[in-house]
């Protein structure tokens, strides 16, 4: 799969494309529904799938300091974009500039000029230019103008964990939130990952019989509610069963939120310095302060039996 960061780095001779375009924080089930069919209509038209998507997240450029919590880091998404069969993944820079762009210059600008669309694919909602003020309808009537299709795909709805909402990246953030990784996989179509470097923490896990991963996420990453789950450490090619505490450590009087991961019944393990995933499967129990030291040790003991069980009856996700 190519990947472009800028409409510069499309080739010259670019043939014409299927293009859908959103910020696809996740690329949750809803997103994918939408990509594949972007994909699918790109092989009966013999032309390539582009996916279009914008750094950093718009919200940030139109309101400083209004980022949201990622899902999944650029490098993720376009990971699970090519296992849906997308050929190019466009990173259009989003700055001050470039939102000023009115809806009319994007088509012509992004989808005539440089990707050629012979084919737009977007759920209903999709809106795009200025304030936001290009819709679906208005893409249609560019469609007519510059020959290209427009075809709108309908959303998922959810489950009991969403409340019958439709698929989004905002609802999934909401659950990751609320600590319900469960739903938050419902909706992802896998569990909610987390990545980042390994760094030296302070080391009370290892005192304690129960060293742990110290993940230093990367920024604006959505992080699960404080407490402890059952998941999995991805490290150096290797899925490892886990028992992962979010929190500040109050057992200690911390007050920096990390993200440590005990990789079950391996010993030995560094990973210092090394970029690993962790995967929330499950929601154990909420951070907790105990009276003693010794009741902290046997319920961590008992958690990392729940995790292992859990973990038993899962498969990990690559």
């Amino acid at each position: 799969m190519q990947r472009w960061r800028g409409l510069e780095d499309i080739p010259e001779d670019w043939g014409r494309s299927v293009v859908t375009i959103g910020s696809y924080d996740g690329v949750h089930r809803g997103h994918q529904l939408i990509i594949r069919h972007a994909v699918d209509r790109a092989r009966e038209l013999g032309v390539p799938a582009v996916v279009v998507t914008f750094d950093p997240h718009p919200s940030e450029v139109v309101r400083p300091g209004s980022h949201p919590p990622l899902l999944a880091p650029h490098h993720r998404r376009a990971e699970l974009m090519a296992d849906l069969g997308v050929d190019a993944v466009l990173i259009l820079p989003f700055t001050k500039e470039f939102s000023k762009l009115s809806a009319a210059d994007f088509v012509v600008k992004v989808l005539v000029d440089r990707l050629r669309a012979k084919a737009v694919v977007e759920g209903p909602n999709f809106r795009f230019g200025h304030k936001a003020a290009g819709n679906v309808d208005f893409l249609i009537e560019q469609g007519k103008v510059y020959d290209f299709e427009v075809e709108v795909v309908d959303l998922y709805v959810t489950g009991d964990a969403g409340g019958g909402e439709p698929f989004s990246s905002t609802l999934t953030r909401r659950l990751v939130a609320e600590g319900d990784v469960a739903g938050a996989a419902e909706i992802l179509g896998r569990p909610h990952r987390v990545e980042g470097v390994v760094v030296r923490g302070a080391q009370r896990g290892r005192e304690m019989g129960f060293p742990t991963a110290n993940v230093e996420t990367l920024p604006h990453t959505a992080i699960p509610a404080d407490g402890v789950y059952a998941g999995w450490l991805h490290a150096q090619g290797e899925a490892m069963p886990a028992a992962i505490s979010v929190g500040t450590n109050p057992q200690f009087e911390g007050t920096e939120r990390t993200v440590e991961a005990y990789a079950i019944d391996r010993v030995g393990l560094e990973l210092y310095g090394l970029h690993v995933a962790v995967d929330f499967v499950a929601f154990v129990r909420g951070q907790a302060k105990f009276e003693t030291l010794d009741a902290l040790l046997e319920q961590m003991a008992v958690d990392v039996d729940r995790c292992r069980e859990i973990t038993a009856t899962d498969a990990p996700r690559p």
